[in-house]
Parts: structure tokens; sequence; C-alpha cells
């Protein structure tokens, strides 16, 4: 497509990149071996942080391994709880180490990603479930005097922003949050949007095929639940995402809901772009923009 306006440091990624493999057709665990390995990718030039340390968070389905990074040494300082994407059915805290990183750096916030359970063997909404009992044992005070267990934010990518979306509905009678941020997300089984219909083919990474094998190995609900009463909230899209239109849908009915929402929208960029920071320059400032608003409503 011509006429459209593609960033050139994406436009370099594609270019190096190739065809994305054809996870659907794989065996599970070869296809989740690959998008690990891809993702190794992305993360090679992490930002440095000041302590990184592993844990194992209980929850329902028994444990959960978990990440905390700290930007810094300070006590006390608020958290963001981090939900990866990777369609529900891959994806790891390792996966997104770099966004992450880069997300504690810039808001100044320790950053707790989780590896919650996950699809087709665990449908919705056991990822939802795990979420909910990390935000319980934050609050309960796991992570010791490295966080305030009073200021905690949540975050997500793509099928993350999805599940994050499930736990804030929850969360209002459970774990009240000081803010959450939602980028490119995955909120509905909608495949007939204009941006599907534009960027959905296999030229910009995500396509709609892979979005209904996604959508079926997760099982969740097609409606939206009742968004009133939700905490601020911060969402992006991508300008050639097939999920782009979902975005556009979504933050409206947020706001219309009378929630306090803020939008970005990142032209010339592809699904996925916030891991790409070492390398193009949208994703780090998208970055800064989330940064800079947990740094507002966790201080």
């Amino acid at each position: 497509m011509s006429d459209v306006y593609l960033h050139p440091e994406m436009a370099a990624i594609l270019a190096g990149g190739g065809a994305a493999p054809d996870y659907p057709n794989m065996p599970l665990a070869e296809a989740r071996t690959t998008f690990e390995r891809l993702a190794a990718n992305w993360n090679s030039a992490i930002p440095a942080l000041c302590e990184s340390r592993d844990l194992e968070i209980p929850a329902a389905g028994g444990f959960v391994r978990a990440r905390l990074l700290r930007p810094t040494l300070e006590r006390n300082r608020p958290v963001i709880v981090f939900v990866h994407g990777g369609g529900w059915t891959f994806g790891s805290i390792d996966t997104h180490r770099g966004s992450m990183a880069r997300l504690a750096i810039e808001s100044g916030a320790c950053v707790l990603g989780i590896d919650y359970r996950r699809a087709p063997e665990h449908p919705y909404p056991a990822a939802i479930d795990d979420t909910l009992d990390a935000l319980d044992a934050v609050r309960a005070g796991l992570l010791g005097d490295a966080v305030d267990p009073s200021r905690i934010g949540l975050a997500g990518d793509s099928a993350g922003a999805g599940i994050s979306l499930g736990v804030l509905t929850a969360a209002r009678g459970r774990n009240r949050l000081r803010a959450a941020a939602l980028f490119y997300g995955c909120y509905a089984p909608v495949f007939d949007t204009p941006s599907h219909a534009a960027f959905g083919g296999g030229a910009y990474l995500l396509t709609t095929a892979r979005m209904r094998w996604y959508w079926a190995n997760w099982r969740g609900p097609a409606p939206l639940p009742d968004l009133a009463g939700l905490p601020p909230l911060y969402l992006n899209a991508a300008g050639l995402d097939p999920l782009r239109d979902e975005s556009f849908d979504f933050a409206r009915v947020l706001g219309e809901a009378g929630n306090d929402v803020r939008f970005d929208l990142f032209a010339g960029v592809c699904h996925g772009f916030m891991q790409m920071s070492a390398k193009l320059e949208p994703a780090r400032t998208a970055h800064r923009a989330a940064g800079r608003f947990f740094a507002e409503k966790l201080q």
C-alpha cells in the first residue's frame, strides 16, 4: 500500500525481519520456543537497573513466576504490575524484559512482571485470576519495603492489555489501583474493522488470521464489561496495527463511561512496536509517555 505512512526505522525492521512464523500450524511447544527466540533479539540492549530479582507469587494455580525490576534502591517506591502480551498463548517476563525495564526507568517506579498461566491449556479467566492474585500479594507486602503497597499501577500490552481490562473491572471491589496503561490492546473479537482490512493481511507483522486463532485459544467473552469507575487510564495504538480501530473504539467507550483517559496514536509503526525500543524511536517515545503518566499518577 504505497499511500500508507511507514516510519523509516519501522521499514528497516520489516525489511530485515522476514515473514512471521506460521504459529497456528506449528506444534505449540515449538511455537513458544520460536516466539521466545525471536523476542530475544529485542532484549539485547536492556537499560541498566539497580536490581532485578526473580520470585514466586502464590496463586490459585500454584505459584506464578515473577520478576521485580527496580530503577532505584530507594525504599517505598510505587510499583507497576506488568502483564505481557503474546496472544494469551505466548510471551513471558523474558520476552518483555526490555519493555519492563524501560517502563521502570521512565516512570521511576518498580515494575513487577508476571508469568500468568497461558492459553489454550488455561483459557479465560486463568490469566486474570493470576494477575489479581499478584496484586493481592503486592498489597499484602510480599515485595517488602522496596515498594509502597498503597501505590500500585497496572500495565499490559496487546493480549496483556486485554487481561488488564478484566483485572481493572474486577479490581474495583478487590484491589484499588491508582492508574493503568494499556498498549495496543486486544479488547474484543472483532475482525471486520477498516484497520483489519488494511493491515491484517501479513505485511505488518500481526495478521487477522492469527488474531482469530489467539481468540479461539483464549475463549474470553465478547462483550465489553461495565467500564464505569476505573482508575485513570493511558492508552495507545499503532498506526499500522489491525487492532488500531479497536483501540479507537475502546478509548471512546471509556470516555463515555466517565473515565479519565489519555490516548496516543503512534503513526507508521506496527503492532508490538514498544518491544523494539533498541531500534525504533517511536517505541522509546511511547515508553517516555507511559512513564510520565505513571510518574504523575503514582507519586
